[in-house]
């Protein structure tokens, strides 16, 4: 029972990512099914107002959770339904939430048992992560290098606290967000003209820069704290606090 416990979250997770596939449900998180539907939404969230923000974000749960392909998509979607800011609100709640039970189904399945087996230098890696936990999860969300549903998985294989997590994922994913709320606020023209968005709009320099910038200033305590330690190590730096 106790391993069941234990995996059966994981199992859930993957079992509905295969069924995604199974039934090609991805058919109904593409720009195709926004475009050929889109009056119907709008139409549907004029008449719904905050239920439907609701709607949204839960269904936002769901795609994260099940690490389901169609998040760029969504994001679009929930600027161009419901505005630059709450569209940005509405995402963001639903994939902090989502990302959650992914860290903490794989947490529970594998997280304590890998760190049980650890070889010496994930142990030396985990130890220097926890150091500065806070730091390097910011950088890991502003930073568009990995895929989202990596980035919730490897922190729970590494011990990070929950609360840590769900920090540094609901202020993380804010920026690049609202980057794609406010491309998909203008989207109603581009689906009119079958047109589809750039999604590597994020990876453009106007957008990609202030996101570095936001990392390295992420980074700044760490590299403080190394600078400091290496200083108090220098036995110059000590004689010469001695004289």
């Amino acid at each position: 029972m106790s391993a069941l416990r234990r995996w059966l979250p994981a199992a859930l997770l993957g079992a509905g990512l295969l069924a995604f596939f199974a039934f090609d449900l991805g058919r109904y998180l593409s720009f195709e099914a926004l475009r050929d539907n889109r009056a119907a939404l709008v139409a549907w969230v004029a008449a719904h107002g905050w239920r439907a923000g609701l709607a949204y974000c839960a269904l936002y749960v769901v795609v994260v959770a099940f690490s389901l392909p169609g998040g760029a998509v969504m994001t679009l979607a929930g600027g161009f339904l419901f505005g630059v800011l709450a569209g940005t609100a509405w995402t963001v709640f639903g994939a902090t939430v989502g990302a959650t039970a992914v860290f903490l189904a794989a947490r529970s399945a594998l997280g304590d048992s890998l760190r049980r087996r650890a070889v010496p230098w994930l142990a030396r890696f985990e130890a220097g992560f926890h150091a500065d936990a806070i730091a390097y999860l910011f950088v890991l969300r502003l930073v568009p290098l990995f895929p989202f549903f990596v980035v919730n998985l490897v922190p729970a294989f590494l011990g990070v606290r929950l609360r840590d997590y769900v920090f540094t994922t609901f202020f993380g994913i804010l920026p690049g967000t609202f980057v794609y709320a406010s491309a998909g606020n203008g989207l109603g023209a581009l689906l009119a003209a079958g047109r589809r968005p750039d999604l590597a709009l994020v990876f453009s320099p106007p957008v990609l820069l202030p996101l570095l910038g936001l990392a390295l200033l992420a980074l700044l305590p760490v590299f403080y704290r190394r600078w400091k330690a290496q200083r108090a190590a220098d036995p110059r730096h000590g004689r010469g606090g001695e004289s």
